[in-house]
């Protein structure tokens, strides 16, 4: 991000399970860490107490006052009536009101959809947003990423087919920019590999990722095939990604817990794991979502990073760094460019596949 130290983040310093202090710190670890400038959103004297004895430069970090704040449990769309000058809806106002470059919240994640849905405007033609998340595969196929993308995994319960096509176009564009993968493969999650799998919605959304021209589309995935790293982006329903991704999620904290207590039951098997602390530290980083940043809220004009709830100081300097990456290689205008250039084309083949069906 060396080129442009015009970019500006605003951050939702009051979202989170852990309180302010991961935001402020992941907010100077960025600061430190790139030429960038951080809009903390939130209590001004907490955040004011919060950053005594920080040390950053000149002018890359202004607090925004925000005199409520939106807990974790909170109804997200309750909240947002009676709660305006809520942190998270400040912080999507500034980035409406061209303020700010991008929104980054550790906060509910329904909440900061909702912000981001009253605020900001939808990529023409985009129908639905999605948001997409990054998750660990075994890189059976010794790809250059061990990583993979899943969207959608929780904007939307249910969607269409068109909604499906318009994801793989926008979870491409964001593997390929942002992770750097030439050329992404595509592939939806079904019950089986056959294009006549899923029923008639799955059948449409199989077909028209088919035509979409300069999209590697490989056909369908099983869940089983989710963790080998067959593809690069998974396109799905959120109501099925969401159970996928908390699923992979605490099945990783279910392994290191087991870990600790091998660790802790026998010698021989002390001295095995001992052995393996090679693999088993990159497995951990691997499953840290830390090391990620965030998930994107694709769709929208302007980036939105949805960082984990309990996300570290690292996971929101993270965050920042991604949110800002994503400004400075105008990932959003990338999306918008493949959106305008297909949708004529899907549109049309959509509206054949349904007459047909």
């Amino acid at each position: 991000m060396s080129s442009n130290p015009q970019i500006i983040i605003a951050l939702d310093a009051m979202g989170g399970d852990n309180g302010i202090e991961p935001n402020v710190k992941g907010a100077v670890i960025a600061a430190n860490s790139h030429p960038i400038r951080i809009l903390l959103v939130g209590d001004k004297q907490k955040l004011n107490e919060s950053l005594k004895g920080e040390s950053y430069p000149d002018g890359s970090i202004e607090i925004i006052h925000a005199s409520q704040a939106i807990g974790m449990d909170e109804s997200p769309r309750k909240s947002i009536e009676k709660k305006p000058d809520a942190s998270i809806l400040v912080a999507a106002r500034l980035v409406n009101d061209g303020k700010a470059d991008a929104l980054v919240s550790a906060g509910n994640t329904g909440t900061v959809v909702l912000a981001a849905a009253k605020y900001l405007s939808r990529i023409l033609g985009v129908r639905r947003t999605a948001i997409a998340t990054v998750y660990p595969t075994m890189n059976e196929f010794k790809k250059n990423d061990h990583l993979a993308l899943m969207l959608d995994v929780g904007a939307n319960v249910q969607c269409g087919a068109e909604e499906l096509a318009q994801f793989a176009i926008m979870g491409a564009a964001y593997v390929a920019d942002i992770r750097g993968v030439e050329n992404p493969s595509v592939a939806l999650l079904n019950i089986g590999e056959e294009a006549t799998k899923g029923g008639e919605k799955m059948q449409s959304a199989f077909q028209l990722l088919k035509n979409i021209p300069n999209l590697n589309f490989i056909g369908n995935v099983e869940g089983k095939d989710i963790l080998r790293g067959v593809v690069d982006v998974v396109v799905t329903e959120g109501f099925v990604g969401n159970i996928v991704i908390k699923t992979l999620e605490g099945a990783a904290r279910s392994l290191r817990q087991l870990t600790k207590m091998a660790f802790k039951a026998r010698v021989a098997w002390r001295l095995g794991l001992l052995f393996l602390r090679k693999g088993l530290s990159l497995l951990q980083e691997i499953t840290d979502y830390a090391e990620y940043g965030g998930a994107p809220l694709l769709g929208f004009e302007k980036m939105v990073i949805i960082a984990h709830g309990r996300s570290s100081e690292k996971a929101i300097s993270n965050a920042i760094k991604v949110a800002g990456k994503c400004v400075r290689d105008d990932v959003c205008g990338q999306i918008g460019k493949y959106i305008y250039e297909l949708e004529g084309k899907a549109g049309l083949e959509y509206e054949r596949l349904s007459r047909e069906l």
